[in-house]
């Protein structure tokens, strides 16, 4: 398939919720649409692939909250198409379930606008699933029906034959279906199904902080209401219910339900976050530092032309990695300029970017602080040598000075420097409820708690990176509650596992 196509209309389903969910073929759109019309229930971070001079209107409708009229999204739609721009009505779930998108479709159909629909997965499927819920299985259920547990108010009357669905062989899953759980559930039985047949509740269906309550027919309203379960929610009634005890998965992932707040720099903090929630934590992102780049100054520029000239080249960061090799490209150099030297990483993280760019390292210290690779360099002879040190400006000079001690002749080139970022209002208090602030270098210590102040989440176990880190976190006035070994990203997973563990 091609990218968006000027004055089409492509109907996205984005997913349930997970980002992971999201299709590939709905981010290709995203990526290259030139207008976005999007709901409530789209997954976090959908539009973040979108261009930077995309139109994103939000259109989406809330319970009990003024809403954008069906006619207005259609016309929006029909605008942007006769304008000659490739739209796409972004919605969560599935278009075509429950979504209204074959209105939205057949609305563009009569004013002769070319579309597509794009499916995405649907939260019957996808929330069931991940609560352990097969919606059929061999012994229990061979179909499965799909019902809005919110019909337009306005109908004169039911289009549910609930004789019908209390007669059907296999699950019933009621999407939108917990403010009328109760009368749809008396409606069932009235009916004739079973008031103690398997039936569950499932909040925020796979999202961060998903919940489920499992309670039989006749009871699951009463459950709901005391476990003040809330919309967004689905509802699961059959026997297959039972097999959550065996299936449900996610509430085994061992980050499962904690919040994590992550102060990465943005362009990182992606990495982290997605292993955070692939381990079933709920990740705010309130990086605390940005990095500037500063290769097109004049110290970098010497440094890069007498490449060749230094016998030793210490590299302390992937970021410092990055850049240096983006100064080589500007150079029109590459790797080979680095053949003549021993170059030292100041850990695993360094040494793996080096190694993406075809270099390996040939010191790499076991403790990922200066003074262990000023350890590692011991044996090496730097006396009367030059010497470059790439790295972050705010840098420690501990290793530069440990060096000219030496008798080296020291360059220590600043690649880049970290900005303070602000956080937005929303990760803000999203971050107040925190179980876990996670630290990866003494910069985004001292940026988020001079941004958050009197904000920051005291609740929370701080998990940090290293001793330096650590330091810096005592003088902040805060405390640490778990320490990484290794002082890199897996060292600080790690840690953060096994505080959680206990």
């Amino acid at each position: 398939m091609s990218a968006a196509r000027d004055g089409v209309v492509y109907l996205v389903g984005a997913g349930p919720g997970d980002p992971g969910l999201v299709t590939v073929r709905a981010l290709e759109l995203i990526g290259t649409a030139d207008a976005i019309y999007y709901d409530r229930l789209i997954p976090p971070g959908a539009l973040d692939g979108a261009c930077e001079d995309a139109e994103l209107v939000y259109v989406g409708k809330a319970p009990g909250r003024p809403s954008v009229p069906q006619e207005e999204i259609a016309g929006h739609l029909i605008e942007a198409a006769r304008s000659g721009k490739s739209a796409v009505r972004l919605k969560g779930g599935d278009p075509f379930v429950f979504g209204r998108g074959g209105e939205e479709g057949e609305a563009l159909h009569e004013a002769g606008i070319e579309f597509e629909v794009v499916p995405g997965v649907t939260a019957g499927v996808a929330a069931s699933a991940y609560a352990g819920i097969p919606v059929t299985h061999r012994d229990d259920a061979s179909a499965v029906a799909f019902i809005t547990g919110h019909e337009d108010p306005e109908k004169d009357e039911s289009a549910i034959d609930w004789e019908a669905l209390a007669r059907f062989p296999g699950t019933l899953v009621f999407y939108m279906g917990v403010k009328r759980l109760a009368a749809n559930a008396a409606a069932l039985i009235a009916a004739g199904r079973d008031a103690g047949e398997p039936a569950a509740a499932v909040q925020r269906g796979t999202m961060a902080g998903q919940r489920t309550v499992v309670a039989t027919l006749g009871t699951l309203a009463e459950v709901v209401e005391r476990e003040s379960v809330s919309a967004p929610a689905l509802i699961v009634v059959g026997p297959v219910v039972r097999r959550r005890e065996a299936l449900a998965w996610l509430e085994r992932r061992p980050l499962h339900g904690r919040r994590v707040v992550v102060t990465r720099a943005r362009a990182q903090a992606s990495g982290l976050a997605a292993t955070l929630r692939g381990l079933g934590a709920e990740v705010v992102e309130l990086p605390a530092i940005r990095i500037e780049p500063r290769i097109e100054s004049e110290n970098v520029r010497r440094a890069i032309a007498a490449i060749r000239d230094y016998a030793l080249v210490c590299l302390t960061s992937p970021n410092g990695v990055r850049l240096l090799f983006e100064a080589l490209r500007e150079a029109d150099l590459d790797a080979r300029a680095l053949a003549g030297a021993t170059v030292a990483a100041i850990g695993p993280g360094t040494a793996r970017a080096l190694a993406a760019h075809g270099i390996v390292a040939d010191i790499v210290p076991e403790k990922f602080v200066a003074e262990a690779l000023v350890e590692a360099l011991a044996e090496v002879d730097v006396a009367g040598h030059k010497v470059l040190v790439a790295r972050a400006a705010e840098a420690r000079d501990v290793l530069p000075d440990a060096l000219r001690e030496r008798g080296a002749e020291v360059d220590v080139v600043a690649l880049y420097e970290t900005v303070r970022e602000q956080p937005s209002e929303e990760a803000i208090e999203a971050a107040q409820n925190a179980d876990y602030v996670t630290f990866t270098s003494s910069s985004t210590v001292r940026n988020l708690t001079e941004a958050l102040g009197d904000r920051f989440p005291s609740d929370a176990r701080v998990v940090s990176i290293g001793p330096v880190t650590s330091e810096a976190v005592r003088t902040a006035g805060l405390q640490v509650h778990a320490e990484a070994e290794r002082h890199d990203v897996d060292g600080l997973l790690a840690a953060l596992l096994a505080d959680a563990s206990r």
